[in-house]
């Protein structure tokens, strides 16, 4: 169990590593335990990761009841919520990558037996799945859960409900007082973004992967379901590290699909597309946005989650939670149940005796009446996207869309125009130079589609870019579009009312311009000139595409 401490607890030629652990209250005795580093993604600066240090000392006690030594560390976190809309967002993608390095770090150096993640807010998850697939030692990703519903006049709010106030405001759908009642009450304590946004989406992916405990993503964060399931970790821990199970056991190429067909049947958010890929990635697994269309093709729609549903993920919690719809999955082959888990049984094992969806839900349709018989996440090329990119349709916003387009070279622009109603039924937004190296950094798009969809214009425009789309989002747009801006993409070329053709049953995506027209536009174009410094300077000089899943290693 401890095959990675003993390098230095048990090396007579190391005396100052055993003094500086005797320092830290470790005993001669305690050098033949297991050493489990938890990394905590905790902070104090926003909801999704307030409470994570707290839950990581909780799972330190229960590691240290199971006979092993648990040492806590933190790594670095970047809220979406409060960094979107600003130059802020240009670090969020970013933050996972540095999350993954950090974790490999520490672990690696200190030469930890086991790891546990600690983890809240959208980047945290998959940053930590990168480590674990990079140091493949016994781990388990506990998932510090979602926030609770606020609630104004009986209007059940997350935080997409504070973006899209904004809009309302200027529309004057709402008064200055409803506006200021709905941003005070939109977030409710801690956990992360209560909708299938990016959080929840890569929170349920992780336990469909196997490496969470069964219940882990659905469970509240302010509830006695997470207290309780911190108490756990330290005997799975240990178990895992008994028989030696390690992430390369668990995460194969179908507990991949696994969690890809979990996150089309909760109609999961875009950014799945890049994460999945660069998880994949870390594990040595070859997997492609095509793969992803092939899942979406074959796999139906069925939740009725916020940002384009109605619920939020505590009521699907309260009608039987993330496992409840693996097992509706695993009784319609939509699941392999023999890929292995962290409880050290297999995917069938875990499910067999916990309960079904509850009668009579509303959340999750059936099989047989999906609110969309194919995924929503589709692939798109076109002259636009000829190494692809990612729309998000799940059927109420429609699947053609015709337009002239509007070109801003940032979001700011694009949101002034939104908020000073320059932008009309018709218009296709074409927000460019956002991409991963354009950027840099890939920010998100959330700002503008709830400013959207505040305004009334959620099934009147559609909205193009090389950046990405928060899970939040909702409406007709296409992200992640390859070759980016910066790299002279044909959205580079795109000029004001040239008509763009969106069809998503084709999956296609094209700017309606003559080629010989692109020529003379080509031979006039410029890149961008900006000096990014600091950790953005590495981000443009080292990411790759959207498309391949915007790694840095």
């Amino acid at each position: 169990m401890n095959s990675y401490s003993k390098k230095i607890t048990q090396n007579p030629e190391l005396p100052a590593a055993q003094a500086m652990l005797h320092a830290i209250g470790l005993t001669k005795e305690d050098f033949n335990k297991a050493f489990v580093g938890i990394a905590s993604t905790g902070w104090e600066g926003n909801p999704c990761n307030m409470h994570l240090n707290e839950l990581a000392q909780l799972i330190k006690r229960d590691v240290v009841a199971n006979d092993l030594i648990g040492l806590v560390f933190n790594t670095i976190g970047v809220s979406d919520g409060i960094s979107m809309g600003t130059s802020g967002m240009n670090y969020s993608l970013p933050s996972r990558d540095i999350i993954a390095d950090s974790i490999e770090t520490v672990v690696s150096a200190q030469w930890y037996d086991g790891i546990i993640a600690v983890v809240g807010c959208d980047k945290n998850m998959p940053g930590a799945m990168m480590a674990l697939g990079r140091l493949n030692r016994p781990a388990i990703i506990v998932y510090g859960g979602t926030i609770a519903p606020g609630c104004v006049k009986e209007r059940r709010l997350d935080i997409v409900s504070a973006f899209e106030a904004l809009g309302e405001k200027k529309q004057n759908k709402i008064s200055s007082s409803e506006y200021d009642q709905i941003i005070a009450n939109a977030c409710h304590g801690p956990g992360a973004c209560g909708g299938m946004y990016t959080a929840n989406t890569m929170a349920s992916a992780i336990e469909a992967m196997g490496m969470s405990l069964p219940f882990n993503s659905s469970n509240p964060a302010v509830s006695v379901d997470k207290k309780n399931e911190s108490v756990l970790i330290g005997k799975a821990i240990q178990n895992l590290l008994e028989n030696d199970i390690k992430p390369r056991d668990i995460i194969t190429r179908s507990s991949i699909e696994n969690a890809l067909r979990l996150i089309t049947v909760l109609g999961g958010s875009t950014n799945a597309v890049i994460h999945m890929i660069a998880i994949a990635k870390s594990f040595d697994i070859e997997f492609t946005i095509d793969d992803i269309q092939s899942i979406s093709n074959s796999t139906p729609y069925l939740a009725d989650l916020k940002p384009s549903g109605k619920y939020l993920m505590q009521d699907l919690h309260d009608v039987g939670g993330i496992p409840a719809v693996m097992k509706l999955m695993l009784n319609h082959d939509l699941l392999n149940g023999d890929c292995m888990t962290v409880t050290g049984k297999t995917v069938s094992e875990n499910l067999h005796s916990l309960k079904e969806l509850k009668n009579n839900q509303q959340i999750i349709n059936s099989i047989e009446k999906p609110i969309k018989s194919t995924g929503h996440i589709q692939i798109l090329y076109g002259n636009l996207a000829k190494n692809g990119a990612v729309s998000k349709i799940t059927g109420k916003e429609g699947e053609y869309f015709k337009g002239f387009a509007r070109v801003f070279n940032n979001e700011e622009d694009a949101n002034t125009a939104i908020l000073n109603n320059q932008i009309s039924a018709g218009d296709v937004l074409v927000i460019r130079y956002c991409g991963p190296k354009g950027g840099p950094g890939m920010p998100e798009m959330l700002k503008p589609t709830s400013l959207i969809m505040g305004a009334g214009l959620g099934d009147k425009v559609a909205l193009i870019t090389d950046g990405r789309f928060s899970g939040g989002t909702h409406g007709f747009v296409v992200g992640h579009i390859t070759p980016e801006a910066y790299e002279g993409g044909l959205i580079s070329l795109v000029e004001e009312g040239d008509p763009i053709e969106i069809d998503i049953k084709s999956n296609k995506i094209n700017l309606l311009v003559k080629d010989d027209v692109l020529t003379i536009r080509r031979s006039k174009w410029t890149n961008k000139q900006d000096t990014p410094i600091g950790i953005l300077k590495k981000y443009r000089n080292t990411v790759s595409s959207a498309s391949e899943g915007c790694m840095t290693s």
